[in-house]
């Protein structure tokens, strides 16, 4: 048995319930794991609310780190007694152990603790999707401004650091001063508070009247239009959260009078359908963090008893950087 968080429908923080559920042995292609940290993420609240209904009773949770306990038939990446650390489908890392699949699954090197695997995985690897695969059609060089929202938050602060590192000069929107000077300290090249500024005129004013070659969203419907209005022509709108809700249908003429503008909706499940594309991701993230250009900011630990807590203050933005459930 293992203490995991349920959910047995959905709805506010107050569904999550501590549970005891029963743990198996790993089947083929599969790990257990123990964790040692288990990250937050506002795909947890999508979750919870059934923006993205689950089956239920549902165990949540996308992100973890700790020890290999036990390796399936076929697994050949992964030993007993490894440290170990995931962003991956299925829910279910609210828990003390859980049996897994083991393709997403990667060594954790020793240079990075648990609280930072945790802390860092499915933040990173977006930064890494976002940056290194989702590019507008003239592609990104360094000198380019890209427009990044909620650059105070797990994700933000992780963009921000890598997109000085490759060059960049990353626009980062916020809600409060305090979250903009925090942005600055971590290699935005310029901050706006969205709660007392027109974010789309300052980015004009910011490029020259240009705009910015592509927009990062994982705000959604109350940053979507405007932010439509900071692209250049031939500019990409990279939609990759729904953080305030969805984003309105929206007519695709209007984008031929923007510009000729593009538009994607990313999800990182679709980036690491396979064992060699997580790999060769978090390789590259491992790095980058290895090297001291990136640094993970685990701002908030909230015991996994608390978890209530926990997501409640996430969803009132009272949270900057990284947030970690901790055994």
């Amino acid at each position: 048995m293992t203490l995991a968080v349920q959910i047995r429908q959905h709805g506010g923080p107050e569904e999550l319930h501590l549970v005891d559920v029963p743990v198996g042995n790993p089947g083929p292609g599969e790990v257990r794991i123990r964790h040692h940290a288990i990250g937050l993420n506002f795909i947890d609240v999508y979750h919870r609310t059934g923006l993205y209904p689950l089956t239920m009773p549902a165990t949540i949770g996308m992100e973890g780190a700790g020890v290999i306990e036990a390796v399936g038939e076929g697994v050949t990446h992964l030993q007993v007694g490894d440290r170990a650390a995931y962003a991956s489908n299925p829910p279910g890392a609210y828990c003390e152990v859980r049996v897994m699949p083991a393709k997403c699954v990667c060594k954790l090197p020793d240079a990075i603790s648990f609280e930072t695997g945790a802390a860092m995985m499915l933040k990173g690897l977006t930064v890494q999707y976002l940056l290194k695969k989702t590019r507008p059609v003239e592609g990104l060089e360094p000198g380019d401004f890209v427009l990044f929202h909620a650059a105070a938050g797990g994700v933000g602060l992780i963009a921000s650091q890598w997109a000085k590192a490759l060059g960049l000069q990353l626009i980062g929107t916020a809600g409060s001063d305090a979250k903009c000077q925090l942005a600055l300290a971590n290699g935005a090249a310029h901050a706006i508070n969205y709660s007392t500024e027109d974010f789309a005129a300052r980015v004009k004013e910011i490029t020259g009247g240009k705009g910015v070659k592509v927009v990062y969203d994982s705000v959604g419907k109350d940053t979507w239009d405007k932010s439509l209005e900071c692209l250049r022509p031939f500019g990409l709108m990279a939609s990759f959260g729904n953080a305030s809700g969805p984003v309105a249908p929206f007519a695709p003429g209007s984008l031929g009078a923007k510009g000729s503008l593009y538009v994607t909706r990313q999800t990182l499940f679709t980036h690491i359908a396979t064992r060699e594309a997580t790999q060769a991701m978090a390789d590259d993230l491992f790095a980058v963090v290895a090297s001291g250009q990136v640094k993970i900011h685990i701002d908030q630990r909230y015991p996994l008893a608390e978890v209530q807590q926990a997501h409640r203050d996430l969803e009132a933005r009272k949270t900057t950087g990284c947030t970690i459930l901790t055994l």
